[in-house]
């Protein structure tokens, strides 16, 4: 991990394009601007776990609803344990 110090108003640059602006420093937290282009996704992490989550949870079911479109005779020859 890359750890900068930075002051009120100072810039990262991340790659051409990508700004990071240090905006204001509390006594518990700290304001970052970031300036990205459009198709740059930017979230909070919190915010990112989610999404992951549901994504996950949306291709588990699309997985099992493609199970079930399977022809009967082939998810009977599924349903058999091996010997």
């Amino acid at each position: 991990m890359l750890v900068l110090t930075r002051r009120i108003n100072e810039k990262i640059i991340i790659g051409d394009d990508i700004e990071i602006v240090l905006v204001d420093i509390g006594k518990d937290q700290v304001k970052i601007g970031i300036n990205a282009p459009k198709q740059v996704k930017v979230h909070r992490w919190e915010v990112y776990e989610e999404i992951q989550r549901e994504n996950r949870a949306a291709a588990a079911t699309k997985s099992l609803d493609a199970l079930k479109s399977l022809p009967q005779d082939i998810l009977k020859n599924l349903e058999k344990k091996p010997k």
